[in-house]
């Protein structure tokens, strides 16, 4: 077989491969970046709201609960304690959030729809675009693996080829190739470990891999789906979205059952000490949720808590996850920046702009380049290729999908122009 041709083969699926997903890895480059910094943007934005002078006494939570009650006349279905000590809690009626001064229970203010950093979650996640935009982000992130693959190949030290080096004046075809093929080889091991480890949180392959842990007893413990509305789930470790509370009791606390000052006494008394979030419960027979706010994976904690008796009904930590469960734990921490304190963070930052610098060099490539595409490969070579990256494919059955309709659209371009020849 012909290493040049071969090497042609790669070439075009690596070039076809950044057309078809560069503006959407670039967005992601983009939120991912800032959402590593989620709290500190937070903080800065929301400053009047989120600040509080730390210190003394803190209300029972009952009391916050019932300011807020009062102040917007719904009730409430979820709250907040924060980790620091400087900081409101939150409690969310509806859509909105409403922060509260735990020394006092002054209403520092309100939040509707999630702020600014909902919104570059939204845009990291194509939320926006609804359940079309999650089917693309698992597209792009299986042809993101797909680029890895095939820049480590190019890029490969071999005779004539050196993995990193920066010839050529500024400016020149030759600079921007190697800036590009260097930058992509030092950076491609973090950036295929982020397009691994978002690939969880898609609804196809994602919900699959949830679904094959499960199976295998490589999850959660067993329990009865309870249906927590969207907001409290956003707040579970992965392994329990799809459930993981044992509904019971004879209603919640305002309906004669324990109060939210009770939940958070057994909460503490179970070692949730830090930042917790409590569920309330949403209807009769239906528990209250004490979730860990953890920063490793390791630091997950979920309870429900019967609401008539107060009993806990399950008591989940990490411990009792399997190792499937733990693997996708571990990753999604790592892949938020969490896991190994500030060094991760910046690891994955530096991952997040030498995406974006890849993203913005590809293009100026093929302009100074001055053709349309890579040359021509061999048909055997071509079909070798092929046959690799759908075998690829296979393990992420959207991107499969949309390499087979890639080939097929170059396989009838390739018939038009022989036609007109």
């Amino acid at each position: 077989m012909e290493s040049g041709s071969f090497y042609r083969a790669m070439w075009r699926w690596h070039f076809y491969a950044g057309l078809i997903v560069l503006p959407v890895l670039a967005l992601m480059a983009v939120t991912g970046a800032l959402y590593l910094y989620k709290l500190e943007i937070e903080r800065a934005v929301y400053h009047d709201r989120i600040v509080v002078r730390p210190g003394g006494a803190l209300l029972p939570p009952s009391r916050l609960v019932a300011a807020v009650e009062k102040a917007s006349g719904g009730a409430v279905s979820q709250m907040q304690r924060p980790a620091a000590a400087d900081e409101s809690w939150r409690l969310t009626v509806g859509g909105t959030v409403w922060f509260v001064d735990p020394h006092d229970g002054r209403i520092l203010g309100r939040l509707t729809g999630g702020g600014v950093m909902r919104t570059v979650r939204d845009l990291h996640s194509l939320a926006l675009t609804g359940p079309v935009g999650n089917r693309l982000v698992e597209v792009v992130a299986g042809w993101a693996i797909l680029l890895c693959v095939t820049g480590l190949y190019l890029r490969w030290p071999r005779a004539g080829n050196r993995a990193l080096a920066l010839r050529g004046r500024p400016g020149g075809r030759l600079f921007w190739r190697d800036l590009h093929g260097t930058v992509g080889f030092l950076a491609a091991g973090v950036i295929l470990f982020l397009a691994v480890t978002g690939m969880p949180w898609t609804a196809v392959w994602g919900g699959g891999l949830r679904g094959l842990i499960a199976e295998r007893g490589l999850g959660r413990p067993a329990a009865a789906v309870v249906p927590w509305s969207a907001p409290v789930k956003e707040a579970l470790p992965w392994a329990l979205r799809d459930g993981g509370a044992v509904p019971g009791g004879s209603g919640p606390g305002g309906l004669g059952g324990v109060g939210v000052d009770e939940i958070v006494r057994i909460a503490e008394g179970r070692g949730l000490k830090g930042g917790v979030m409590i569920g309330f419960p949403a209807s009769a027979g239906m528990p209250w949720l004490a979730s860990a706010q953890a920063v490793k994976a390791e630091d997950a904690h979920v309870l429900t808590i019967d609401a008539g008796s107060g009993a806990v009904a399950q008591d989940v930590d990490w411990r009792m996850f399997g190792g499937g469960a733990k693997a996708v734990e571990w990753g999604v921490a790592t892949h938020q920046g969490l896991e190994y304190g500030e060094a991760n963070r910046l690891l994955m930052l530096a991952g997040c702009l030498c995406l974006l610098l890849l993203c913005l060099t590809a293009p100026l490539l093929w302009w100074k380049r001055r053709s349309g595409e890579p040359p021509a490969a061999g048909v055997r070579e071509k079909r070798v290729v092929a046959g690799s990256m759908l075998g690829l494919g296979l393990l992420f059955p959207l991107t499969g999908l949309s390499m087979a309709a890639a080939l097929a659209g170059e396989w009838v371009w390739g018939r038009l122009r022989s036609v007109r020849s």
